[in-house]
């Protein structure tokens, strides 16, 4: 793919993604004039970038709509569910043919616009004519067959191209009067009539041109990667150097050699300095808002509730939170499970719904919001809830469980997550299959996050997942247990307590009382399988059932950058990153340290 080609893909497809999300609060506010412009101006100038790199399948989709969402601004076509209709479904083949080109896909390999959607828009298109205006009734063989024909006459030119598109694509937005309707002259007039010469332009008038400033550039992904990296290994290598010059300022120096320490010292912190702010700038070009996640769900949720004979409404808050850019890329297909499964196991039929004295419409909330270092997402519903009693029964039934275990509600909620599971007698062509929530929770977790479940039988259920704002730099607390250095995200550190030399036991696990409350205490090196030490310090865990993690020493904190593990999988080590001395530290798992450092005997790392 060329670059100008490549360029206009990545535009286009913004712009097609806009198209939907305006669509669908069309259907809301069929009144609002600024929501019809807005289509209009996308449709045509897709439309015009298409000519130009000839591409005629999406020039004739956009064409017809644009002629379409023409007559329903200036008033001539009603918003009606098959005009709304019309627009999804050249929205959605504008889009797939944009996504086939940005996957290396010929332009002369695109298929042809589709009859049934050339037929639903010129349907729609036709619907200007059924309400005409009171005007004599003119005779059939007057009456123009086709209007789309005629639009198309007026605005092409006899070499087939339509010029005037063409120059509004390559000209600053704002800078001309929107287009005529060339369509409603063409429905209205009589086929005979000639149109009236253009008058000729003053040789005086200069056309109109805007110089526009270029206040961003497009980035490939992999050199923002790449930038990225080098600006956390200078931040590291800045702080090892801050830690050497710390040691030698121990020594004493004389004379010119001391001079040369102070200027040493100045450099490097100045280095040190630039270094972190580096970083800082790289790490905000990656930071994207949600809402460009979160835009796509409303026509999925819209079509499968409609597809379910469901009536549900999708509320968004938070779509102005940042996150990385490879946070948001990832969350797509696990965001999908989670509505595909509340619209389909959650929100009930309107039947069920009836005999409760819940609304009608039923509501599913998603949500984001960010607290401290990482970004919460809460997708909840207002439909059936989990009965846990039902989920474990059906875990025994296909044995995925033992008659030992998920004896508590919370470890019953947990069992969605398990690879086949389903309550579904029958799978379906939405769920059933036992693939999804499985999928969804290793997702969350590959990006070191946690997924949390809260249900109420007879209310609804909240899933709220917690991940971190940035991948790579992760705020940290530097422990030491069994001489092995280890780092823990700040996220679920509450606060650091001495430990006592003996503890209370509950059912012959130790326990303390911190602010009133007991806690289990946990030792970090039996958990991972070290030597057994002597662990004088406690940090209390933010987790949904909170306890104590007992370590040797805490180190302090640092921001650390997080090295995935790639060529073995530790359980409770998610990755691996160097302190500013230089030393190696094993990250710890969000997801393990929220659920309480569980971890079976087998796979505990050897110390």
């Amino acid at each position: 793919m060329d670059d100008m080609l490549k360029e206009f893909v990545v535009e286009a497809l913004d712009l097609a993604t806009n198209v939907e999300e305006h669509l669908l609060s069309l259907e809301r506010h069929p009144n609002d004039t600024d929501t019809l412009n807005a289509l209009f101006r996308s449709f045509h100038t897709i439309k015009g970038g298409a000519g130009f790199m000839n591409l005629p399948a999406i020039v004739s989709a956009c064409h017809l709509t644009e002629n379409l969402f023409d007559g329903l601004r200036t008033g001539q076509v009603p918003v009606t569910p098959t005009a709304i209709e019309a627009g999804l479904q050249a929205s959605g083949f504008v889009g797939d043919q944009l996504k086939q080109l940005a996957n290396g896909a010929s332009p002369d390999a695109l298929p042809a616009m589709p009859a049934a959607l050339e037929d639903i828009l010129t349907q729609a298109i036709e619907g200007k004519a059924a309400e005409p205006a009171p005007v004599p009734a003119a005779p059939a063989a007057l009456v123009p067959e086709a209007p789309v024909a005629s639009a198309a006459a007026i605005t092409t030119s006899p070499d087939g191209l339509d010029w005037e598109a063409l120059y509004r694509a390559v000209v600053p937005a704002g800078t001309l009067p929107d287009a005529p309707t060339a369509t409603v002259l063409a429905a209205s007039a009589p086929a005979n009539v000639t149109p009236l010469a253009k008058p000729a332009p003053d040789e005086n008038i200069r056309p109109i041109t805007a110089q526009v400033k270029e206040d961003s550039i497009r980035i490939d992904a992999v050199k923002l990667d790449a930038l990225l990296e080098v600006a956390g290994e200078s931040v590291q290598a800045a702080n090892q150097a801050s830690v050497l010059l710390e040691k030698l300022t121990q020594f004493k120096f004389d004379g010119q050699a001391a001079a040369l320490m102070a200027t040493l010292q100045e450099t490097l912190s100045r280095a040190s300095r630039y270094s972190t702010e580096l970083q800082r700038a790289t790490l905000s070009t990656r930071m994207q808002p949600v809402g460009r996640l979160f835009q796509k769900f409303p026509r999925l949720v819209r079509e499968l509730a409609k597809d379910l004979g469901k009536d549900v409404d999708l509320v968004i808050e938070g779509a102005e939170t940042e996150v990385d850019r490879v946070v948001v890329d990832s969350l797509y297909d696990p965001l999908v499970h989670m509505l595909r499964n509340a619209l389909d196991h959650g929100i009930e039929t309107a039947d069920e719904r009836g005999a409760t004295a819940k609304p009608a419409k039923a509501t599913i909330l998603l949500k984001a919001w960010q607290e401290g270092s990482s970004v919460m997402i809460e997708i909840s519903d207002d439909g059936k809830g989990m009965d846990p009693v039902k989920l474990r029964t059906k875990a025994l039934a296909k044995g995925l469980i033992s008659d030992n275990a998920a004896q508590t509600t919370e470890e019953s909620l947990q069992l969605i997550f398990l690879p086949g599971f389903s309550t579904k007698e029958v799978a379906s062509s939405v769920s059933g299959r036992g693939v999804g929530m499985d999928v969804v929770k290793t997702a969350v977790e590959k990006h070191r996050g946690a997924i949390r479940i809260d249900s109420v039988l007879g209310e609804g259920t909240r899933f709220t997942i917690r991940l971190p704002i940035e991948l790579s730099i992760v705020p940290t607390m530097l422990v030491r247990t069994a001489g092995a250095a280890l780092a823990m995200p700040m996220a679920v550190v509450q606060r650091v307590v001495e430990l006592p030399e003996s503890f209370s036991e509950v059912g012959g696990a130790p326990v303390l009382r911190d602010q009133g409350r007991p806690l289990a205490v946990r030792s970090l090196a039996g958990i991972l399988g070290y030597e057994q030490c002597k662990e004088k310090v406690g940090i209390v865990i933010a987790a949904p059932q909170p306890y104590i993690l007992a370590v040797e020493a805490v180190d302090g904190t640092a921001d650390l950058v997080i090295k995935p593990l790639t060529a073995l999988a530790v359980p409770g080590v998610n990755g691996t990153a160097r302190s500013a001395e230089g030393e190696l530290v094993l990250v710890i798992s969000l997801a393990f340290l929220l659920d309480g450092c569980k971890v079976t005997t087998a796979s505990r790392l050897a110390a």
